[in-house]
């Protein structure tokens, strides 16, 4: 026969004890094999999709022959998302920004990370809704611009709600 004595100090669930979660709320381990690790921290992270890159470029203007084989593969998230852990997409609707090439339907990435700057295009909440419209200045008061005439600037004072949410970095456009 043995005795167990003090048993709160010799393991156990103990309050406080463990490592302590990066996502702010209670995680489990988990096992999974080896090979399949990099797959789910890719999906955990963000999908990671790595595509054909061709080596040959296509001409705008006349043809040009194309090469036959594949120069590495392209993963858009290395191009489109910068700082993955402050980066959003969202779909635009409307079209008051049609002459900066965004379109009704487009797809936008946006990097809350990025100080707005001005000549910037950026994602803004204006009275509880977002708008998407150019960072500017003019005559010392900054404006959130359109870029459609049938539109007018809203201005940015201290009385407006205004709350700029994101840079946006990329456009995704379907032809």
């Amino acid at each position: 026969m043995y005795v167990i004595k003090n048993k709160t100090n010799h393991g156990g669930k103990r309050k406080g004890a463990g490592r302590k979660s990066l996502y702010g709320k209670p995680t489990k381990a988990i096992r999974v094999p080896i090979d399949m690790v990099e797959s789910i921290q890719t999906l955990m992270t963000g999908v990671s999709y790595k595509l054909p890159l061709f080596s040959s470029k296509v001409a705008a203007g006349f043809p040009s022959p194309a090469d036959d084989h594949m120069d590495t593969k392209l993963d858009l998230n290395e191009h489109l998302v910068k700082h993955p852990a402050a980066t959003f997409f969202v779909r635009v609707t409307g079209d008051s920004m049609i002459n900066a090439g965004i379109h009704d339907g487009d797809l936008l990435v946006v990097d809350r990370s990025l100080e707005p700057k001005i000549g910037k295009v950026v994602i803004a909440a204006v009275r509880g809704e977002l708008t998407v419209k150019r960072y500017a200045r003019s005559n010392g008061k900054v404006f959130l611009m359109p870029e459609n005439e049938n539109y007018q600037p809203i201005t940015i004072n201290e009385e407006e709600d205004i709350h700029i949410w994101g840079v946006v970095t990329n456009v995704i456009h379907q032809v």
